[in-house]
């Protein structure tokens, strides 16, 4: 369904604006990963009735692949470029190509393996000119945002109408996780407090709850390949708001990624529903 998509695309745009919020700070990313997963928890408790509930035992392991996540992609932009932190963390797709027949038995279109290296094409590019050598850690972490992210899309997508509860309580996973750090960071000014706030909000609870629901009527690889928008916009903020240009291979590679999108968007706008995945025993 269109609508469907449209809540993933809107949800890839609200993710992108991390970037540019992270490198306005001048939080420790300990202090920016659990104030921001705290507000945000709050925030979905409050909205989502449904995300109060504990999770089954698939639905807490979604809410860790969630957490690690959420957690892995801020420190990523603390010790790595925010484009590197973005475009490594967005090879999810590929995991997700390789699992989603495995876990979810979730069968994989003529037409997604045909986008797949078209999408990949257009990242390809952004690395030309965004991946930045001598930092090989930030990177290595960015690399496992993308496993756990992966695996978050595909938790989601399994669990259904529990994904609020994943939400909620992924959040509280990741806030609580990272505390104890994060209390020893610097004191917050005006702004670090009013990005939290932004980012718990909208950039991480309002993404994730338009992202779940989305997922609902949308197969995990198409969901995944929707959501690089995200990549192609994030350039764009930190361009605006923290100085940081892309280079010309970069508007290259966003350009075909978002025909790549509105193709994909408009052509599932045309068929049915997806049908939920079939149960499957719970994985750790």
């Amino acid at each position: 369904m269109l609508r469907s998509r449209l809540y993933l695309l809107a949800a890839a745009a609200l993710w992108s604006t991390a970037g540019a919020a992270v490198k306005l700070s001048t939080l420790s990313g300990w202090q920016i990963a659990s104030g921001r997963s705290l507000v945000a928890a709050l925030v979905l408790a409050l909205a989502l009735p449904a995300g109060r509930r504990l999770p089954s035992a698939r639905g807490l392991a979604a809410s860790v692949a969630y957490a690690a996540t959420v957690v892995l992609f801020i420190s990523a932009n603390k010790l790595t470029t925010s484009a590197n932190a973005i475009f490594l963390q967005d090879t999810a797709p590929l995991y997700v190509l390789l699992l989603s027949p495995l876990l979810l038995r979730e069968r994989i279109s003529r037409s997604e393996l045909a986008a797949v290296p078209v999408f990949l094409l257009g990242l390809s590019l952004f690395f030309l000119d965004q991946l930045a050598p001598g930092q090989l850690l930030g990177n290595a972490v960015a690399l496992g945002s993308g496993v756990a992210f992966a695996f978050c899309i595909l938790g989601l997508r399994a669990v259904g109408d529990e994904g609020s509860a994943v939400l909620v309580w992924g959040n509280l996973i990741a806030g609580l996780g990272v505390l104890l750090p994060a209390l020893g960071g610097p004191r917050p000014t005006a702004l670090d407090l009013g990005l939290i706030v932004f980012l718990g909000v909208f950039q991480l609870g309002l993404a994730y709850a338009l992202f779940q629901r989305g997922l609902r009527e949308t197969p995990a690889v198409e969901a995944s390949l929707l959501i690089l928008l995200e990549p192609v916009l994030n350039p764009v903020w930190t361009f605006l708001f923290a100085g940081e240009r892309p280079g010309t291979w970069a508007l290259v590679g966003g350009t075909i990624i978002l025909l790549a999108t509105a193709w994909r968007t408009l052509q599932g706008a045309g068929g049915g529903s997806a049908s939920p995945p079939e149960e499957t025993p719970a994985r750790g």
